[in-house]
């Protein structure tokens, strides 16, 4: 990974399905300058991501966002229809705000590409998490795997808060 504790977020743009269209911004404008949790994930609709990653945080956002938590953002490498599809079928209501970075903009600007061509996914992102405040990473928690998800869940991230 090339981003660290103490980096500032890259300024690469991401998307997100606003009423109804996909709309571009910069994901430095959407993070804000308030302390907030961005986790990232291989795809919406995969097996770890659906089972775990996704359900824990919005199991555990209220809790998360006592701690401080301005919002919590789930990144993938999808489309922002997809990833607005998943956040319907996993009831995200307002707890989660999707983010889709479909041509690996911050993927690749982090360093958390790997590539699953293997498994018919094309390049995907390595599963994190991260807390996040003024733009700057406060605790980036990595899996070894992305099948793992252990030190980026959010019972994990609720423990460091």
């Amino acid at each position: 990974m090339k981003l660290k504790i103490n980096d500032q977020i890259p300024d690469t743009e991401i998307y997100q399905l606003v009423n109804g269209e996909p709309q571009k911004n910069k994901l430095i404008d959407i993070l804000g300058k308030d302390k907030i949790i961005l986790f990232g994930l291989p795809g919406a609709f995969t097996s770890t991501c659906s089972k775990l990653h996704l359900p824990g945080f919005v199991e555990n956002a209220e809790n998360i966002k006592a701690k401080g938590i301005k919002n919590i953002f789930c990144l993938s490498v999808n489309d922002p229809y997809v990833m607005n599809a998943w956040g319907e079928v996993n009831n995200i209501g307002n707890k989660i705000k999707m983010l889709s970075d479909p041509y690996l903009s911050f993927t690749l600007a982090i360093g958390a590409e790997v590539d699953r061509n293997s498994k018919g996914m094309g390049i995907r992102s390595n599963r994190y998490a991260m807390v996040v405040e003024n733009l700057k990473v406060l605790n980036f928690q990595v899996e070894k795997e992305t099948k793992q998800c252990e030190v980026s869940s959010a019972g994990t991230i609720l423990g460091i808060l």
